[in-house]
């Protein structure tokens, strides 16, 4: 017979097992880093390109095949010519959606002004030849309104969504933070075109005289990171100043703010603007950092390979802090923030997850290495 006092133990006993059990399901596995590849001069963007080979770009200006096996293949011919000075190069590389009909890259660079001074962030289209060295009917699809003189603040990534449209983050190149405010240039502005550059006819400003028919969103400062969620809804993360980076879901015609709304300030101290954080008709960020890890790459982990409780989780890299970033999400929520790789100690560039299921990351360094993330205990 059940002693009388021994029901609402039982009861309490089946309520800790009810709550502890999902947290340990949850836990967050081990991972260990496996080097890939190694001696890639600052390496930005990693794309899938068949049979377990990786297509990596150079910041200087050169695009790289690895093959499965890690070799390092020479600099693939065709890529045109980079402003190669400050943040700028050759950055973020993406495989077309049909790459195995097509064999089509989509890449954006620091585009040097055709005649005098300037450059500005431009995305071109390329088809990867049978052999893999080199780059074919290479067409500049879309090239950042005005040039300007800056080393700073290019933005520069790309993502595809299923009817093919490229979405491309830009920068606001620092000094010219006001324009992103503005619609008459694509300074601080995610941008939407068609595989052939034109402006698709649902693009929320199409029509208005006042502004770029590429625009989908405004108030940007430094897009990093780019992402579909498992919605197909577009995810960004950019660089704030001094504090405020922040995540934010990029819906058409909206506003982020920059730089009228800010958690950041000014390099040294000092108010942006009016040090406000929020004003009606800006959006608020999902999430923003302070102190700045100055976030980089960023990628929705779809794998079973790290067990259920990275699944639907948001991967970043940290380049300031050497780390990567694990966040937890409810719906639109972050609710847990982890660091993975703590030790790591390289400037975490891309994350990207490949399709054999393992996470991938590039770290930025003159001896920069390719990473696989393997599941541990």
């Amino acid at each position: 017979m059940t002693p009388p006092f021994a029901t609402p133990l039982l009861s309490l006993f089946a309520l800790v097992g009810t709550l502890v059990a999902p947290a340990l399901h949850a836990q967050s596995p081990t991972v260990n880093t496996e080097v890939v590849a190694r001696g890639l001069q600052n390496p930005w963007g990693l794309a899938f390109v068949g049979d377990g080979r990786m297509l990596v770009t150079e910041r200087p200006g050169r695009m790289r095949v690895i093959e499965a096996n890690g070799r390092v293949g020479d600099a693939l011919s065709g890529v045109p010519r980079v402003d190669a000075v400050g943040q700028g190069g050759l950055l973020d590389v993406i495989a077309d959606r049909n790459f195995e009909r097509n064999r089509t890259l989509h890449f954006c660079y620091s585009e040097p002004a055709a005649t005098g001074s300037g450059n500005s962030t431009a995305m071109a289209s390329a088809r990867l030849s049978d052999d893999g060295r080199s780059l074919e009917d290479v067409k500049v699809i879309f090239s950042q309104k005005p040039k300007f003189s800056s080393r700073l603040h290019f933005g520069c990534r790309i993502v595809q969504t299923d009817d093919g449209n490229l979405f491309l983050g830009l920068g606001d190149r620092f000094q010219r933070m006001n324009d992103a405010q503005t619609l008459d240039n694509h300074h601080g502005k995610v941008v939407r075109v068609r595989p052939d550059g034109s402006a698709p006819s649902d693009n929320p400003f199409v029509g208005r005289t006042d502004a770029l028919p590429e625009i989908w969103s405004l108030g940007h400062r430094n897009i990093q990171g780019a992402a579909l969620a498992p919605d197909g809804r577009l995810w960004t993360m950019e660089h704030g100043p001094q504090g405020g980076d922040e995540i934010n879901i990029t819906a058409a015609g909206k506003n982020y703010g920059w730089p009228v709304i800010t958690f950041g300030e000014n390099y040294g101290g000092g108010q942006i603007g009016g040090g406000i954080t929020s004003k009606p008709g800006l959006e608020q960020p999902l999430h923003h950092w302070k102190p700045s890890i100055a976030p980089s790459g960023m990628v929705f982990v779809k794998s079973e390979r790290y067990g259920k409780a990275w699944q639907g989780n948001l991967l970043a890299g940290s380049l300031k802090f050497r780390y990567l970033v694990r966040l937890v999400l409810d719906g639109d929520r972050v609710v847990r923030e982890e660091k993975v790789l703590p030790d790591l100690g390289q400037r975490v560039r891309d994350v990207r997850e490949g399709p054999d299921g393992f996470i991938y990351l590039l770290t930025d360094d003159s001896n920069g290495e390719l990473l696989r993330l393997r599941p541990g205990t």
